[in-house]
């Protein structure tokens, strides 16, 4: 297997709805955060998917174009609870398309006047963008139009959703690391890549 690049591989891992790919210091972490950084220093609650999760979706999807009108391009459900199935941290990822993410007055504000917080912010990859819910059951990621993480993000969630035997093998993968004690979930996330980079060596494969 070709070794990838850090940006590789920080593109890998946010096609499951993680962010920030192979950062691992406290002090990298913090570059990125919004606000102070926490520790988890826990093991990692998974459950069981929930057939309501498409429809949690939906209700703030749709508010989200409320809010945003025609700035909102794209809002897709992304990570693992996007996939019917599969065991998943209980918060939902959401991908919304932006013209311009680094151009945070035309979004951010209405975002938050919504009830989002801004709690990433990634110039240096994809001008990534990261808030959450003030319930803490929604993860969403902002890009701008064109960006390839885009197409990774939906196309793994689309190999996953057609492809039972990866879908199961993620599982596996995802409940054998979950059980360890992580200081921030991130580091629960970089332990993925392996698994992800093989699932998408597959998905491409069957492209070509």
């Amino acid at each position: 297997m070709v070794e990838t690049n850090n940006k590789e591989r920080r593109a890998m891992q946010a096609t499951t709805g993680d962010n920030g790919g192979e950062l691992t210091s406290d002090e990298e972490l913090q570059r990125i955060r919004v606000g102070e950084l926490m520790p988890h220093n826990a093991p990692i609650t998974l459950v069981n998917y929930d057939p309501e999760w498409p429809q949690l979706f939906a209700h703030e999807a749709d508010r989200i174009r409320a809010v945003l009108g025609e700035a909102a391009l794209q809002v897709e459900h992304v990570g693992s609870t996007s996939v019917p199935g599969l065991i998943a941290k209980p918060i939902i990822d959401m991908l919304l398309v932006v013209p311009d993410s680094a151009h945070e007055p035309s979004y951010v504000p209405a975002l938050e006047g919504a009830g989002y917080l801004l709690r990433v912010r990634e110039p240096d990859w994809y001008e990534h963008r990261l808030f959450k819910s003030p319930d803490n059951t929604i993860n969403l990621h902002v890009f701008s139009a064109g960006a390839a993480e885009i197409a990774r993000m939906l196309r793994f969630r689309d190999w996953l959703r057609a492809t039972p035997v990866d879908r199961d093998h993620y599982a596996a993968v995802k409940r054998d690391l979950a059980r360890r004690t992580w200081r921030h979930v991130q580091h629960y996330a970089n332990a993925k890549t392996a698994a992800i980079h093989e699932i998408m060596d597959r998905a491409e494969r069957q492209r070509s």
